[in-house]
């Protein structure tokens, strides 16, 4: 009896230790974990480089901050940065991980900086990150990675730098401030991954540019911009559309990172299972 005391003793003690032991690992390398994950799922859905600083994790309350999240020009261009995000923050359902569609209550993105750069008389860094994006039937049918369906997604306190083309005489910068961008039930009758959630935002931000920058931007950019949203919405009418009422927020107002965010919890998913 006591020798049977002292071994289930000794199982709680071990039991105990792990269990802290647990603990400590995933305070230390969940946000890692998350920081590597939409690096890696950002980076392949946009197709040029992606980063971000200060990840915070909040495992039970379902909820993550992301801190300067960066995607970068593609080659050629002057300028190392397409975007700078300062803040993110993401409220998902904790529950929907282990399954097939990731259930997001909100994504906010707040403080995002656009430099666009024209390269030439009709391309400019914007564009060529949107051209990029897969938007074949098969990759919307088919989404890479879990699915996502995203109840809100707001981008606020938007600016936009466009870097013109050198001009004696004439400013070669002019800074937008753009509406902020709002969404919501993407995902909701359609299937989505990053690919196309990060298209989405790209092709909103592009069209509040175009329609801000009437006016102000040239004619030759804005030229190349709404001809990359006609191109668009000839791939794929799936990139202009979310539940009811996105194509309508998307062509006629200017409304709303990564990122491949949620991508990130997936990755976060992928040591547990090892």
């Amino acid at each position: 009896m006591k020798k049977l005391r002292k071994v289930l003793t000794i199982v709680l003690v071990v039991i105990v230790a792990l269990i802290v032991v647990a603990g400590v690992l995933i305070n230390l390398f969940a946000d890692r974990a998350v920081k590597i994950g939409i690096e890696t799922a950002a980076t392949k859905a946009l197709n040029v480089g992606v980063s971000v600083d200060g990840v915070k994790l909040s495992i039970m309350a379902g909820k993550l901050a992301l801190g300067n999240l960066v995607i970068n020009n593609p080659p050629g261009y002057q300028h190392p940065k397409l975007l700078e995000l300062k803040q993110a923050h993401v409220e998902v359902d904790i529950r929907s991980l282990l399954s097939d569609t990731v259930e997001i209550r909100e994504i906010k993105l707040d403080g995002a900086e656009v430099t666009l750069e024209q390269r030439g008389i009709t391309s400019n860094n914007l564009q060529d990150v949107i051209k990029s994006i897969p938007s074949s039937p098969k990759s919307e049918t088919q989404p890479s990675g879990k699915k996502l369906h995203i109840d809100n997604l707001e981008l606020s306190n938007i600016t936009v730098k466009a870097k013109l083309l050198p001009i004696p005489g004439k400013a070669d910068t002019v800074t937008l401030k753009l509406a902020p961008i709002k969404m919501t039930n993407l995902g909701g009758d359609n299937k989505l991954d990053t690919a196309a959630l990060s298209s989405k935002i790209l092709v909103a931000i592009t069209q509040g540019i175009a329609e801000q920058g009437a006016g102000v931007l040239p004619d030759d950019m804005l030229g190349s911009l709404k001809s990359t949203l006609a191109k668009t919405a000839e791939l794929g009418k799936e990139v202009l559309k979310t539940g009811e009422n996105l194509g309508k927020d998307i062509l006629k107002t200017t409304e709303d990172l990564g990122k491949g965010l949620s991508e990130g919890f997936k990755g976060l998913l992928k040591p547990k299972k090892e």
